[in-house]
């Protein structure tokens, strides 16, 4: 066999560099979806859908224009990077601007479509699910009209953020531009701008109105609005079962917020249950003692750790057993710490049932009667296909949005590729707390109110947290408003609290 020759091998390694190169370039140009998608197809126009239509609401006949449909955020090049779905109900003929209110609606996840409050709570059409914790089991679901919806007094924006509902990103855009606190929220303003210049709403009393990681991206878009953006000062901040500083979300290592936030929802779930030994008729009169001792001797005791005498240590865990239904044994043997996980299975466990985490009235029969935690959260899936049939048929039949892609009700990759740093300064770690942005808004603004609605059932967001998180961070109390319900995370389930 005859070597090669010299200008064949040239030839060669030319070509195999050309056919690198072209897969590098491609390889570079998949890293940038939005390019890539942006020359394969032109972003279409955004589709709206409109209709007029009324209802009777606190008693009164208000007749309203809805319109669902898309709106597109531009970069700087005026390139379409996000399409934000939303459905908004418009009083018809308008009132004067300056005395109609528009409130923005958004739930959380982060990563969850706006159904919940939509469907549930505020929207003129409401999915109807059991209010005494059982589940909602299959279709059929009744969809009922809803005179307890706040037509009466505002108009609404139900929003959802980028990667939830319809909501998608488009063209140039990538899902890292809108998938953090800051990026989230910054997108949002910018929906919220767009949205009163098109209306001509800029004179309009405007309310944020957030349910969960909700109320986390409420206290970022009033320090985004009035602070970051345009001067835009916010009337009332409405807050559905809060989180707005995460320490008290966190159970584990050196961190104690979460076993104090938590303690007064033990307490209440216990009750509930039937769990508790001489309990009073009254659940505040238990509450307002539990919190006492969670704050006066709970906390002090978790300071001290292994500095805490073995006396006070038996007496923390007797207060412990009678307040939570659980043994001193097993108090004791986990170190006076009770994750919330770890409660939701062992309160009922020798009924061989765990209770909810999204709503502690909720319970369910796990496979493994003697695992660590529970298998699901039945307060999730006792409901989550009720409020995913009422959205769709609500939005495909009842006002004719025709999109083929899904409706995304929670989707997982949202919540995964989440941005938890609040700002792009470096500095060590820390958790998340977004309520000093709220104590800022309000100090720059003095008529921003704050209205708190919380669930005493609730071991997703805990009230006491809630409480705890509004009683610090610069937040004025003489212009809070709470109230709480004897329901859980989504108390509008329940009838009485809706």
């Amino acid at each position: 066999m005859k070597p090669a020759q010299p200008f064949a091998i040239t030839l060669a390694l030319l070509a195999s560099a050309l056919w690198c190169f072209d897969v590098a370039a491609q390889d570079r140009t998949a890293d940038k979806p939005g390019q890539a998608e942006e020359k394969a197809a032109p972003v279409p126009e955004p589709k709206v859908y409109r209709q007029s239509a009324s209802g009777k609401f606190d008693g009164e006949t208000i007749r309203y224009t809805v319109t669902a449909g898309e709106t597109h955020l531009l970069n700087d090049k005026d390139e379409p990077v996000a399409s934000i779905f939303s459905t908004a109900y418009i009083k018809d003929p308008s009132d004067d601007p300056a005395t109609r209110p528009v409130t923005f609606v958004f739930n959380g996840g982060p990563g969850s479509a706006s159904l919940w409050l939509h469907m549930g709570f505020l929207g003129p059409r409401r999915i109807v699910v059991p209010s005494d914790g059982t589940p909602a089991g299959a279709p059929p679901y009744e969809i009922e009209d809803n005179p307890l919806s706040a037509l009466d007094v505002t108009d609404l924006v139900f929003v959802d953020p980028v990667g939830t509902g319809y909501s998608r990103v488009v063209g140039a855009g990538k899902t890292s531009d809108f998938w953090g606190i800051t990026e989230d929220a910054k997108s949002l303003a910018e929906f919220i701008r767009l949205f009163v210049t098109q209306n001509k709403r800029w004179n309009s009393p405007r309310f944020i109105l957030g349910e969960s990681y909700g109320t986390t991206r409420a206290a970022a878009l009033v320090h985004q609005l009035q602070d970051e953006f345009y001067g835009m000062a916010v009337n009332g901040v409405l807050l559905v079962s809060s989180i707005l500083d995460f320490q008290y979300a966190a159970f584990g290592g050196g961190d104690i917020g979460g076993y104090i936030g938590f303690l007064p929802t033990y307490a209440a779930t216990a009750w509930h249950h039937g769990k508790l030994q001489d309990p009073p008729e009254d659940l505040a009169t238990l509450l307002r003692e539990v919190e006492r001792f969670a704050i006066e001797d709970y906390a002090p005791a978790l300071l001290k750790g292994t500095r805490l005498a073995e006396s006070e240590r038996t007496e923390i865990a007797r207060t412990l057993a009678r307040f939570t239904g659980l043994s001193e044994t097993y108090i004791l043997r986990s170190n006076l710490r009770i994750p919330a996980a770890r409660f939701r299975k062992e309160l009922l466990r020798e009924d061989g049932l765990s209770v909810g985490r999204f709503d502690s009235r909720y319970t369910a029969d796990d496979l493994d009667d003697v695992g660590e935690f529970p298998d699901f959260d039945p307060s999730s899936y006792g409901i989550d296909s009720a409020y995913a049939a009422g959205i769709n048929d609500y939005l495909t039949r009842e006002l004719g949005v025709d999109f083929s892609r899904e409706y995304r009700i929670l989707p997982s990759d949202v919540g995964r590729s989440w941005n938890w740093s609040p700002t792009k300064r470096g500095g060590p770690p820390t958790h998340v707390n977004v309520a000093p942005w709220l104590g800022d808004g309000m100090r720059q603004n003095k008529d921003l109110r704050v209205f708190v609605a919380s669930g005493y059932y609730d071991l997703a967001t805990p009230y006491f947290a809630t409480d705890t998180t509004m009683a610090q961070n610069g937040i004025d109390p003489a212009r809070v408003t709470t109230r709480y319900y004897e329901a859980g995370h989504r108390m509008y389930t329940h009838t009485e609290s809706l």
